[in-house]
């Protein structure tokens, strides 16, 4: 998310004089689009990108070509069905469900190919009264119901590493007013451990809820939890509604232990990303809880302050081995919202990735071990309304390049999003197909994967980088165009977590 603003007429000259011969000097990709299993769209999980892994697997979820049985809480923004997937080697595998004729999702994969996300198992929440969801471990060509705390209804697996342990949140039956799945009835939601068959209550801070997000190599567990039961007088990014709750601190949990990693001066303090370092990223609000700053923690330095570009907000959206962290933060204005640059800091050090010169904002989502930075790129009228544009890719000290102008022309689908990218130089993201605009993202947009024509993929790009033929069943199952009208309800998985980034 990146602006022109702040160019000068040389500045813009200069970038329109050397973008052209330095994108030509780029890689080149081969555009698969994953399409659908018959209907509309295809996600990706937004944030915590374990979507992707160094083998080339990516896994999200695709509708089918029939609506969801529950018109009163639909599991996606369209209302269709849908079924997680695994695409790797070529070849989009349907995971399934817990129960046919309902949706699911996956979220996360490690490096041997298990994957981790939420099912709905075709029963209806008695307290609540919509479907319930359930934890779900797809390995082995199977699916596994991972249950949940104390007789709950409603379960989510965010995470898994590769020691096949896996992280998330479960209900219990305590009712909570302020629980992180906010509807009336709701019980408390409680962060989990799942390992060898069994499924742990990790604790909270002090208060009511907590929320397991994600999980290292070392066992090391990172996620959200209120620190006490009393909510606070001031409406926080941690409210759900309208409702004030009581104040929220990122933890590390390990080995028995919560570790409250504390926040900037607010009341509300969020976790984006983990590292195999046990360093930890997110947004804290500052004192007041009127603006937001990105935060990095560590073991030895404790939580600490990224800073902006002179504005009032900014985040963090991943971290990896080596440190390096992406994510946005705002420029410096009267307009509200600012604009806003995806930045990468590395070694101490922001750097403004900018934007295209026709935009105005941008976002950078992941960052690889090689340095190289994805992510998404926009004018400020797309801004103001959360969609982007083009998905960017920036590397070798930039500048960020157009990852559209890196694929065939007349492709199947315009790149508007990158939010992962592997250290085999793998990317993921989404667009949307010729005529439809950018804002139709969540209801007709397309998972995608660009491979790389270099000597790492030999063979991949021998008919000169046209699109693969991701998906030959599309011939053969009939695509759905319409939403049905009696469906334009609010989605049901939406509400849990958003199926894709905002810019």
């Amino acid at each position: 998310m990146k602006t022109k603003s702040l160019l000068s007429a040389a500045a813009l000259f200069a970038s329109l004089v050397i973008t052209v011969p330095l994108a030509a000097q780029h890689t080149r990709y081969k555009l698969i689009d994953l399409g659908t299993f018959g209907g509309q769209a295809s996600y990706l999980a937004n944030g915590f990108d374990g979507i992707q892994n160094h083998r080339g697997a990516v896994v999200g979820w695709a509708d089918i070509a029939a609506a969801d049985l529950d018109s009163t809480f639909c599991f996606n923004f369209d209302c269709f069905v849908s079924h997680a997937f695994q695409w790797e080697d070529g070849k989009l595998t349907d995971l399934g469900t817990l129960v046919t004729g309902w949706s699911s999702a996956a979220l996360w994969t490690n490096e041997s190919g298990q994957v981790v996300g939420i099912s709905e198992n075709g029963m209806i929440d008695p307290l609540i009264g919509f479907p319930e969801f359930r934890a779900a471990l797809w390995q082995n060509g199977g699916i596994t119901d991972l249950g949940t705390l104390a007789g709950g209804y409603e379960s989510i697996a965010n995470a898994i590493n590769n020691r096949g342990q896996v992280v998330g949140f479960s209900t219990n039956t305590v009712s909570d007013p302020y629980s992180f799945f906010p509807f009336p009835g709701a019980t408390q939601s409680r962060a989990f451990l799942w390992q060898n068959g069994a499924m742990q209550d990790l604790g909270t801070l002090g208060g009511p809820d907590a929320n397991a997000l994600l999980i290292n190599d070392r066992g090391q567990i990172a996620g959200n939890s209120y620190s006490n039961s009393t909510a606070n007088a001031v409406l926080d990014a941690c409210g759900f509604f309208a409702i004030n709750v009581p104040t929220e601190d990122p933890f590390i949990w390990k080995d028995g232990v919560m570790m409250d990693l504390g926040g900037l001066g607010g009341t509300c303090s969020l976790v984006t990303g983990q590292n195999n370092r046990g360093q930890v990223t997110g947004q804290s609000d500052l004192a007041g809880d009127l603006t937001y700053h990105p935060f990095v923690w560590s073991k030895k330095g404790g939580m600490q302050d990224l800073g902006t570009l002179g504005g009032n907000t900014g985040l963090t959206n991943w971290i990896n081995d080596n440190g390096d962290i992406v994510g946005k933060v705002d420029l410096p204005g009267p307009l509200t919202p600012q604009d806003h640059h995806a930045v990468l800091w590395g070694h101490g050090v922001m750097i403004d990735l900018g934007t295209f010169p026709e935009d105005t904002s941008s976002n950078a989502y992941y960052v690889n071990s090689r340095g190289q930075v994805v992510g998404t790129s926009e004018d400020r009228a797309h801004m103001v309304i959360g969609v982007g544009e083009h998905a960017f890719l920036w590397e070798k000290g930039g500048p960020m390049v157009d990852l559209n102008t890196l694929i065939p022309a007349g492709s199947s689908l315009q790149l508007t999003y990158a939010v992962a990218i592997n250290d085999r130089g793998e990317i993921a993201g989404f667009g949307v197909p010729p005529g439809v605009p950018p804002e139709d993202y969540e209801t007709k947009g397309h998972a995608y994967i660009l491979v790389p024509c270099d000597e790492e993929h030999p063979g991949m790009c021998d008919d000169e980088g046209r699109d693969a033929a991701a998906l030959s069943r599309d011939a053969q199952v009939p695509r759905v165009d319409a939403v049905p009208s009696q469906l334009q309800r609010r989605p049901l998985f939406g509400l849990r977590r958003s199926p894709m980034p905002r810019p």
